[in-house]
């Protein structure tokens, strides 16, 4: 059964794979290949992107979704009990929910795909979309130098997984006790953003803010990078706070329209696992 759990679960020609498949979607060749297919999803209220684009890309490709509050998944039942009533029914199954271990679980018992749509410690289809959306607009994403701007914690966490994966040169600029293991740290934005070519950032606990003084990304610093740098902030993005309102104004921000592939990539990733896994379309 393939499964999409961690980026480190893939191999690097899987995910070329994916981008592919991804490739492909636009052509039409997959327009129904989720007809009469059932996709279940656990998702928080407060998800918006991941959501909308998973029912949207679910709804395009012909197939069922059905929605339930990731908490559905803390009661009491055990989950070998969950899975082997929804091994009866469910294609794939989609959960965002903060706890890998449960996820991983879940996958153990499932004969559905299950696909991570946001955990505590990363967030892979995000991930596989921006490095999706930045083949198409360099000449080789992965020979770029990646800078993240934030605390350690799902989004970093997930560069550091594709950076283990893909080869990426990856380095954080963060306040001292947010750093993430095995990667060049900086504690200084100016110092950090020389010579870089991708900057990425993740919103800040407000808690934390006045640690990350020194960490923000601005116009002015983005100035800084490599010739052609972009400025790829995860959203939801807070202005002034990691990151300036002048530098979201700014031609660096990638924004909005790089965001397009999430629905194309996250298509790509429910057809690579149901054809990976023996599952033909409808």
């Amino acid at each position: 059964m393939k499964n999409l759990i961690r980026l480190t679960d893939l191999q690097e020609k899987e995910i070329y794979e994916i981008f592919h498949i991804a490739d492909e979607i636009g052509s039409g060749k997959y327009s129904k290949f989720l007809n009469g297919k059932s996709v279940i999803l656990f998702f928080p209220a407060s998800s918006i992107r991941t959501r909308v684009t998973f029912e949207k890309g679910i709804n395009l490709l012909g197939g069922q979704s059905l929605l339930f509050p990731d908490d559905t998944l803390n009661k009491k039942e055990d989950l070998r009990d969950v899975c082997g009533y929804l091994n009866n029914w469910a294609d794939i199954v989609i959960v965002r929910h903060k706890d890998i271990r449960l996820l991983e679980k879940f996958a153990k018992y499932s004969e559905a795909p299950v696909i991570n749509a946001m955990t505590d410690i990363n967030h892979p289809c995000e991930i596989l979309a921006d490095m999706y959306s930045l083949s198409k607009i360099r000449d080789n994403f992965r020979s770029d130098k990646y800078l993240f701007c934030g605390k350690s914690g799902n989004i970093g966490l997930a560069w550091k997984e594709a950076s283990e994966v893909m080869g990426l040169d990856l380095s954080q600029c963060c306040a001292i006790g947010y750093e993430m293991d095995d990667i060049k740290i900086y504690h200084d934005i100016e110092t950090a953003i020389k010579g870089k070519d991708i900057v990425c950032t993740d919103s800040l606990p407000s808690g934390v803010l006045n640690d990350f003084g020194d960490c923000q990304v601005t116009k002015r610093v983005m100035e800084l990078a490599n010739k052609n740098a972009v400025l790829n902030p995860c959203p939801p993005f807070y202005r002034d706070e990691e990151v300036s309102d002048d530098a979201i104004q700014s031609e660096y921000f990638i924004g909005y329209g790089f965001k397009k592939n999430l629905l194309t990539v996250q298509q790509a990733v429910m057809i690579w696992c149901m054809e990976s896994s023996g599952q033909t379309s409808g």
